[in-house]
């Protein structure tokens, strides 16, 4: 490979020692030295290591300062942080999505990955992501899982402490808690997006909202902070049509497929026994159902089978579930 391509290469790497990119990295570096390009090993051995302890320094400095909740804006009279950080080993990141949807968030993660890559051809990754679909489709989760695989801390915005009843302050809360992204990277996620951004011919809403939602133009439309930021929503047609050409992409999250819906109920069962089970009947009955009903399905079949039987799940233990959970099917 040429010499300035594998220079270059190497500067864009960032992450951690025992991250894949840098072992193969490693591995380049030892077959230069085996070739005898000894001088071009000792250059890219150099580059690898200060960008592993950048790396490194650079998480352990955003974990002190996100660690406290005082280091996150808060409410003014209430003193309520304005977000709340989910520590990374809680982040629920193994998900099952449709193959289509699956590659829109790869990319999301790769080209955040690949910044420093992008920039040198005066390119940007996305950084403004809006999530829609029905409730318990996997909006949130999606956040959390691009937040754990691109290792940045996770921030949920808490609307209850941003959205004040006195004038102006809900405006000022929103620009505050921007401001404080603009040098940290994370990933802020504001879920139920519509609870502020509702469109601003909805004649029921008071002026204090129009603020919010013109403050909420402001800072997407300047948004240039190290770290992402994503929406989530399930009322799509609720939100102001301007807020839409803020965002980078927009990705519909929808209910599960019959071969997704298979899968969800094979993964919820992984850690207890079942019988021959007839997944292709239980998926098309199931159709319609989000992720997260399906879960239960499978999770209340699996508790029927200990407290009723011998703890393997059994044909008649889903069909029991999907008889009750029916009746809270959205």
């Amino acid at each position: 490979m040429n010499q300035d391509l594998l220079v270059r290469l190497f500067k864009s790497i960032d992450g951690e020692k025992t991250d894949d990119i840098v072992l193969v990295a490693e591995s380049i570096i030892d077959d230069e030295r085996k070739k005898g390009h000894n001088k071009l090993a000792e250059r890219l051995s150099g580059i690898l290591q200060r960008n592993i302890k950048t790396s490194q320094s650079f998480k352990g400095e955003l974990r002190q300062i996100f660690g406290s909740s005082s280091s996150i804006p808060t409410d003014k009279r209430s003193n309520i942080p304005l977000a709340v950080q989910v520590p990374n080993d809680q982040l629920r990141h193994e998900m099952i999505l449709s193959a289509e949807v699956e590659e829109k968030i790869v990319r999301i993660e790769k080209e955040y990955l690949a910044r420093e890559r992008l920039a040198h051809f005066g390119l940007k990754p996305r950084r403004r992501i809006l999530l829609h679909g029905h409730p318990g489709c996997g909006k949130s989760m999606s956040a959390e899982r691009i937040a754990w695989s691109i290792g940045l801390p996770f921030l949920k915005v808490k609307f209850e402490a941003v959205v004040s009843s006195y004038l102006g302050e809900s405006a000022t809360n929103l620009t505050k808690l921007f401001d404080s992204i603009k040098t940290f990277p994370s990933v802020l996620l504001l879920d139920e997006f519509d609870f502020i951004a509702k469109s601003r011919t909805d004649k029921q809403d008071v002026g204090e909202m129009h603020r919010v939602v013109n403050i909420l133009l402001n800072v997407l439309e300047d948004f240039n902070g190290p770290g992402l930021i994503i929406a989530t929503t399930n009322l799509e047609g609720a939100i102001d049509k301007a807020l839409f050409r803020r965002f980078d992409d927009i990705i519909e999250i929808p209910r599960p497929g019959k071969k997704e819906i298979a899968q969800i109920l094979k993964s919820t069962l992984s850690a207890i026994k079942y019988e021959k089970i007839k997944w292709d009947k239980l998926s098309d009955d199931l159709s319609g159902f989000s992720s997260a009903m399906v879960v239960k399905v499978a999770t209340d079949a699996a508790k029927f089978s200990v407290i009723q039987g011998n703890g393997v799940v059994s044909q008649e233990n889903f069909e029991q579930s999907l008889k009750e959970n029916q009746l809270y099917h959205i």
